[in-house]
């Protein structure tokens, strides 16, 4: 999401002119996103704000701009410990830099940030489709910084990704911080399904993607439309966080194992060759050895493609900061970290290994250390060496699998692109 934040914004200072620098001194606006969603990315983000004091002092006309989550719905603890920093912005929120910049360099801002596409984007693109979240897990910060749900309408998605396609994207991944909840606030009831639909018509995208989905929210009706769409690629993140109830319930995911894990059946019984990705927290407060091996069962059960997991840590404003003692020690969460890790590693290179030799349909991406490289639809990894001396970026081919691993295929081609 902040990915795709930053390239909307990019697209607006395209617009009035701007282009963009990595060198940090060599900037007019230095705009720095923010995430939050673990206390070590928060960390980095003060770092960073803290550095750029120097440069403001040095250079007093650079714009320094914030964005991202760090900016909540008041930013007055932020101004008053940065004074340096001359704009915040809440996600998705571009307006106040671009009125500081109409008003410091006297730049026309009008009409540049009504339609924010990437305007040189790769192959493929996101397009946040639903901005906020209303599950209020206790561990996560996302609905106080984000907001509460809001789902864009399904005829501005549809403009944007055909604005997508003309500029020669193929892939698009609709993104929402529970993209299973998009037109939950719509009068006419549309869904993610009708979404998938309305995408599937438009000539030149090939590939329909979707992030981040929640176990209550993926319906029957979402599920069948995955399988009867040609574009929506079989592969389903499926975040279940714990493998306890009780810890569930104390992170108030509002579901148990047993029904998680009917879903998922109902999923792979519906959904042909289906692949799925989860998100797992370690070491959640009061999380015992018998909770810890009760997530390691559901991995050994489920036996995921991908597995995010990361060890728990306070974030300050959650509910769990608010009512629960993070009473794990960090070497306990580390070591089961490291269990996780450990299991997921053979589960997944025993799922790779039943791929070799067969064709995977892979859309090329880029062309890096001498080798293409691209993802087939189930969101593998797969790099090759071509037989051919054309551009293959952006060019959809049919690949042997030679040889495979935990965490990337490699392919020849079998047929000419």
């Amino acid at each position: 999401m902040n990915v795709a934040d930053a390239n909307r914004l990019e697209s607006g200072f395209h617009h009035i002119g701007l282009e963009n620098t990595e060198d940090v001194n060599n900037a007019d606006i230095i705009v720095l996103n923010s995430c939050v969603v673990r206390q070590s990315a928060e960390d980095k983000v003060h770092g960073m704000l803290s550095s750029l004091r120097h440069i403001k002092d040095t250079h007093p006309t650079k714009i320094i701009a914030l964005m991202g989550c760090l900016v909540g719905p008041n930013s007055e603890k932020l101004q008053k410990r940065y004074p340096h920093v001359d704009v915040f912005m809440r996600p998705q929120q571009f307006k106040p830099l671009f009125d500081l910049i109409n008003t410091v360099d006297e730049i026309d801002v009008d009409g540049c940030i009504n339609t924010l596409s990437p305007v040189n984007p790769s192959v493929t693109a996101f397009v946040p489709i639903i901005h906020g979240c209303d599950k209020f897990c206790t561990f996560c910060i996302i609905p106080y910084r984000r907001g509460r749900e809001v789902s864009r309408p399904i005829e501005d998605i549809v403009k944007e990704v055909e604005l997508l396609s003309l500029r020669n994207v193929k892939e698009v991944t609709l993104l929402g911080q529970n993209v299973d909840s998009y037109g939950h606030d719509f009068l006419d009831k549309k869904d993610l399904a009708d979404l998938f639909y309305a995408v599937n018509e438009i000539k030149g995208i090939e590939r329909i993607r979707f992030l981040t989905s929640h176990p209550n929210d993926m319906s029957d009706k979402i599920i069948d439309a995955i399988n009867s769409i040609d574009k929506v690629c079989e592969h389903i993140n499926l975040p279940f966080q714990a493998g306890d109830d009780e810890i569930l319930t104390v992170m108030r995911r509002g579901y148990n194992i047993d029904s998680y894990l009917r879903l998922v059946e109902k999923i792979r019984k519906k959904v042909t060759n289906v692949s799925m990705s989860t998100d797992l927290i370690v070491g959640f407060p009061g999380e015992s050895d018998q909770a810890f091996k009760n997530s390691l069962k559901v991995l050994e059960e489920v036996k995921f493609d991908k597995v995010h997991s990361a060890c728990y840590s306070t974030r300050e404003g959650t509910i769990a900061s608010r009512k629960l003692i993070d009473n794990v020690p960090i070497k306990e969460k580390k070591e089961r970290l490291s269990q996780v890790d450990s299991i997921q590693k053979d589960i997944v290179t025993t799922i790779n290994a039943k791929l070799l030799d067969t064709t995977q349909e892979v859309l090329v991406e880029k062309f890096e250390n001498d080798q293409w490289q691209g993802r087939n639809r189930n969101d593998k990894l797969v790099f090759f060496e071509s037989i051919n001396h054309e551009n293959l970026i952006g060019k959809t081919v049919n690949l042997s699998i030679d040889k495979t691993s935990p965490w990337y295929l490699h392919a020849t081609e079998k047929i000419k692109a």
